[in-house]
């Protein structure tokens, strides 16, 4: 497993962070994002390789008394303040803004919904406190997980809103940035290694290099009391909960539903707004995503469903629905049977797609794409009159037309032969594609090269691990 100490990639969000501190006009600061994504580390990573004394306030729900006792405590010893013992939060912090008002300094309050709920009007006091001392030493960053809070806190309702100098939402980690966590595996076993754990670290940094991808995948998720598998069931109980049926929506896109028709179909939902509610909430806060192609993005009757959170998909394909048997079999009969095929001729195939994608926006915000292209997805095409339909996963659009990619992650090399058949099939469709790229995983064998084809290999992909 990954030295507990590294600090593994952020390094925009660090600059962001760091011209924050730096900042002679800013003093306010939010930063949020799904659970596990790292906020946590990437703010006492900033503050740790700082020059400025921190405050790092992790609020608890358990009461404010605790809460300020925390507060005081830590700002006494970061601060030098004297042991100060306020009766309630609003006076603590108000103390706090008014005795570092001529002194710089810098107070996280993570987990701020925590504190939200516990102080009514809390909002209210964060934003006096950052206008009455906006020229004052002390700048706050507050943080936080629940999506839906924390992007209200910016909205133009909110008595926050327009007073952040720094708004900051931190995504999963990308393929390339979370092999960094594990880079003496293969490059193949690297691809196997995000389709499951995805780019959240604190999954990534649990993966034991000694071992092989098989058996980090039973040790974390799919053996019995796996910790992975708890953490599934854990965001299930703590950070799901309260959206309507959101298990069965996962269930119904685990098993193939994409459209909203057809989850509709597989659930339990009383009526069209009850699901699409759902979806939107369960896409705001990171586990869906919308899907729509390219050449009709303005068509909601297309747009489709799909995990967006690697370990819960792996989750809800496999562990979830065979957990009556997972209780009979051993862990290695357990994945035998009920994995080891599928994950490997279909669930990695189908996130390598994912992985080209975000490798080709790599390549072309390097400037390694002429002409720079300006759509990426999905191409879908219906020709009711011919009774015939079709898609490609990954197409791009630049000034000069389409580009169709095709991604290959089998154990054999193109040929010129299947060059040539990819060719023809996206030629007998409707994308009016004259370019044409390959990424393949076993790379190629006798191919020609030509002025409207490009080839990249695995090594191409994660080439940037060496920079």
């Amino acid at each position: 497993m990954r030295d507990e100490m590294a600090f593994i990639g952020r390094e925009h969000e660090l600059g962001k962070l760091k011209d924050f501190y730096r900042s002679k006009t800013d003093n306010f600061a939010i930063v949020y994002g799904r659970r596990r994504v790292g906020k946590s580390e990437l703010l006492r990573h900033s503050l740790i390789s700082g020059d400025l004394p921190f405050v790092f306030l992790q609020c608890k729900g358990t009461g404010i008394r605790s809460n300020i006792d925390d507060l005081m405590a830590q700002a006494a010893e970061a601060f030098g303040l004297p042991d100060l013992r306020p009766h309630d939060l609003e006076a603590a912090l108000k103390m706090l803004f008014e005795l570092m008002k001529n002194r710089p300094g810098i107070l996280v309050l993570d987990e701020y919904p925590y504190l939200r709920d516990l102080l009514p009007g809390c909002d209210t006091l964060i934003q006096y406190l950052v206008d009455f001392y906006r020229s004052g030493g002390l700048k706050l960053v507050i943080c936080g997980s629940y999506l839906d809070v924390m992007k209200g806190i910016s909205e133009y309702k909110s008595p926050l809103y327009g007073r952040s100098g720094l708004t900051l939402h931190l995504e999963p980690m990308d393929y390339l940035d979370s092999a960094r966590f594990y880079p003496d595996f293969s490059n193949e076993d690297k691809v196997r290694l995000f389709s499951v754990f995805g780019g959240i670290p604190y999954y990534n940094a649990k993966i034991d290099s000694s071992m092989s991808v098989r058996e980090n995948v039973i040790r974390l998720l799919a053996s019995k009391d796996a910790v992975l598998a708890n953490e599934a069931s854990y965001l299930l109980m703590m950070e799901i909960s309260k959206v309507s049926n959101a298990e069965r929506v996962f269930e119904a896109i685990a098993a193939g539903a994409q459209k909203f028709s057809d989850i509709l179909g597989k659930t339990s939902f009383s009526s069209s707004p009850a699901l699409a509610d759902t979806l939107k909430r369960l896409v705001d806060m990171g586990f869906l995503r919308k899907v729509c192609p390219v050449n009709d993005e303005g068509n909601r009757k297309k747009i489709r469903y799909a995990f967006d959170d690697n370990l819960m998909d792996f989750y809800f394909r496999y562990i979830y629905r065979n957990q009556s048997r997972q209780t009979l079999l051993t862990a290695d009969q357990f994945y035998q049977r009920y994995i080891a095929d599928d994950f490997e001729t279909g669930y990695v195939p189908r996130h390598f797609e994912l992985i080209v994608r975000q490798f080709l926006i790599r390549e072309n915000k390097a400037g390694r794409m002429d002409p720079p292209f300006f759509k990426i997805g999905p191409y879908w095409y219906d020709l009711a009159q011919e009774r015939r339909n079709g898609e490609f996963d990954v197409v791009t659009e630049d000034d000069e037309g389409w580009i169709s990619w095709e991604c290959k992650f089998r154990s054999s090399p193109m040929t010129q032969e299947s060059v040539e058949q990819e060719i023809s099939q996206v030629r007998a469709s409707p994308l009016p594609a004259k370019r044409f790229g390959f990424v393949s995983r076993a790379g190629f064998k006798d191919v020609r090269e030509a002025p409207d084809r490009r080839f990249f290999t695995l090594g191409d992909v994660y080439a940037g691990l060496d920079v």
